[in-house]
């Protein structure tokens, strides 16, 4: 035990402290730096504002220290019941590609504030901020229970979430919003043409798969956004992006989101495959196509750090994650050259 630290225990009552302190075992140094640092990094502003108070002027550099860290440190355990956030490791190894839309998985920290909070087979990404948290997607009625505990495992509180952002507009991603507004209060910001599916939980007439999805629980849109609109809370700010094709009110979102001075540009593309019932043939849609195409090119076109979908095997989500590293700027422009071959292919047998 070093000096400090023989001074600091005689000071507060010797040997009776770590006899009355309720835990297994005291912590390594190692572990209490890795919570000191999440604490002054990644931690958000609610378990850290105990530890705003002023310190005297006369209290010394190496006390000021330590009050500081032990007040970081004892904020963080009581605010957040795991010392760290899952790591993307454990999501990898429970869950599997194309897996399973209501298989539970771990939550993890994409970078910065962005976290990952989906099941194993349907995304669904918190963003939290200084003045309340933003997520986007929530997957199915039943996965939003498993995103709902997916934010409290990460130590945050569901009901600062204040805004809820779509994809698009199909059960398997946006089921759950009726139960998120109702648990969080949230205000649901979608496009025009899916606030119309929003509100009455059936899908659109024009939507390439309409007819082939059962209905959801409606659920009050309060506002909606076109291309470039810019969606604020606090610290976070998000640009729209129109991105139809897979259905009609389908959007994509970008953002930063920094660790430290590290900033990275992370952008949550939408679904984009040529998926329709039957019946429904892309070339018989010229406007429809025009607009498609137009979206292939804005998630071309954008700044890309990390890409992210909805569906997360669609950007080889568990291959970068098992890899290391989700850092790839070309995979924007990788994801939109397959989306349009795909558009291709599906435009060639339809002509068959």
């Amino acid at each position: 035990m070093t000096g400090m630290a023989e001074e600091y225990m005689e000071s507060r009552g010797g040997a009776q402290l770590l006899s009355d302190i309720p835990l297994g075992r005291v912590a390594m140094p190692d572990e209490i730096a890795a919570i000191a640092r999440f604490c002054a990094l990644d931690a958000p502003p609610s378990m850290t504002a105990p530890c705003s108070m002023p310190m005297g002027p006369a209290m010394s550099g190496r006390l000021s220290a330590l009050a500081i860290t032990s007040c970081l440190t004892a904020s963080c355990i009581a605010n957040q019941p795991p010392v760290m956030p899952p790591q993307s490791t454990q999501w990898v190894s429970q869950c599997q590609d194309w897996d399973e839309w209501n298989k539970a998985g771990p939550p993890y920290k994409i970078h910065g504030n962005s976290y990952y909070v989906g099941t194993c087979g349907i995304s669904a990404i918190l963003i939290a901020g200084d003045n309340g948290h933003i997520l986007i997607d929530t997957g199915t009625e039943k996965g939003a229970e498993m995103v709902k505990a997916n934010i409290k495992k990460l130590g945050f509180n569901p009901e600062d979430i204040s805004i809820l952002l779509s994809s698009h507009e199909h059960f398997d991603h946006v089921g759950g919003f009726a139960k998120m507004k109702s648990w969080t209060g949230a205000d649901i910001v979608t496009s025009t043409a899916a606030a119309g599916v929003l509100t009455s939980g059936k899908d659109s007439e024009d939507d390439p798969q309409f007819a082939m999805h059962p209905p959801m629980a409606a659920v009050a849109v309060s506002r909606t956004v076109k291309n470039g609109d810019i969606v604020r809370l606090g610290n976070i700010k998000l640009t729209t992006m129109e991105t139809p094709g897979h259905t009609p009110g389908a959007l994509s979102w970008s953002w930063e989101s920094c660790a430290g001075k590290d900033c990275l540009n992370i952008v949550y593309a939408d679904s984009l495959s040529p998926v329709s019932s039957d019946s429904f043939r892309f070339s018989d849609h010229a406007n429809y196509l025009a607009s498609y195409r137009e979206a292939i090119k804005r998630i071309a076109a954008s700044k890309c750090d990390i890409l992210l979908t909805p569906h997360p095997s669609a950007s080889d989500m568990h291959k970068r994650l098992k890899a290391g590293t989700m850092r790839d700027s070309s995979a924007c422009i990788s994801y939109a050259q397959a989306i349009s071959k795909r558009l291709d292919e599906r435009l060639a047998k339809e002509t068959q």
